[in-house]
């Protein structure tokens, strides 16, 4: 028998019921190795503050929702998306009646797009896709979560195919929609954006297949041609995020796949991941996910 490791907790008219690590990590229990999740989400209940590997996209198709995210708040009309990055802590919130779509993508199904990977942290912590907002892609957009979903629930042949299909071309429009907004917005400054683009695109490439190395900062700023306090304030400037961080968010990633091995001790899972030392790993690892490696081991290793 299987036993699952659950939190309680009483959110005002309901007892809620998520799969959790340490309160806050829920574990997305994806159908055998299908690795997306879709909810025709209509109860009235709320969703404390948690986290999880998997890419969120939630879209109200009947009443409004909303969402708190990194303490910010976000009011959802019908058929306004939004689409919350992995490791990003948020609250969501129902009213009574109505429903929404909420569509959870596994990060891996991404790992050998490296186009995908390097702009996922445009993304955070989230974007919001509105008819306003967004008005060359939301149409098309809400029109493949709509196609997603029938998919996702239908019998035909190919169904898994047809989803991973619309689901990258989801992200690809929503990439280069984000890319192409920040060289309009960009390109009043400097006319060398679209490059800085291109090149930033490059580096993070570079981080994602070398992260577990010993990255620097003198070498990663001879990769793209810069000084290294020239090649710092563009980096953050084009990605939304510093180097180092982004750096520390790839091992995180790596070391996630590696804490479910079994055979793999902490340590090991420090070493393979590029962190040099073990209380180093275990400090960002909390600051990061809001538990410890161990925590985190121990919701794969306790399942019987």
């Amino acid at each position: 028998m299987e036993e699952k490791y659950i939190n309680k907790e009483i959110i005002g008219r309901i007892i809620l019921v998520i799969e959790v690590l340490d309160g806050i990590k829920e574990t997305v229990n994806y159908p055998e190795s299908f690795k997306i999740r879709i909810y025709k989400n209509k109860e009235y209940e709320d969703y404390p503050q948690h986290w999880h590997t998997a890419f969120e996209i939630i879209m109200p198709v009947e009443n409004t929702y909303k969402a708190i995210i990194d303490e910010k708040t976000y009011n959802l009309d019908m058929k306004d998306i939004i689409v919350i990055s992995p490791g990003t802590l948020h609250q969501l919130f129902a009213p009574p009646g109505g429903y929404r779509i909420i569509l959870q993508v596994d990060y891996s199904v991404f790992s050998d797009i490296k186009e995908l990977k390097s702009i996922f942290h445009m993304f955070h912590p989230c974007v919001l896709i509105t008819a306003s907002s967004m008005v060359h892609i939301h149409e098309e957009l809400s029109s493949l979560i709509s196609d997603i979903t029938a998919e996702y629930f239908s019998t035909l042949r190919f169904r898994e195919a047809s989803i991973y299909s619309m689901i990258l071309r989801f992200f690809v429009i929503l990439g280069r929609n984000c890319t192409d907004r920040k060289n309009k917005l960009s390109n009043i400054k400097n006319k060398k954006w679209p490059e800085y683009i291109e090149i930033f695109i490059d580096v993070c490439n570079y981080i994602n297949d070398h992260c577990t190395e010993n990255i620097k900062l003198d070498n990663i700023s001879k990769v793209a041609g810069f000084s290294k306090s020239h090649f710092s304030r563009l980096f953050k400037q084009v990605m939304n995020i510093s180097w180092y961080n982004y750096l520390i968010n790839c091992r995180i990633m790596q070391a996630e796949k590696l804490l479910i091995e079994p055979s793999l001790s902490i340590m090991q899972v420090a070493m393979k991941s590029g962190f040099g030392s073990l209380a180093t790993f275990n400090r960002l690892f909390r600051t990061k996910r809001g538990c410890t490696p161990t925590e985190y081991k121990s919701l794969y290793t306790k399942i019987l």
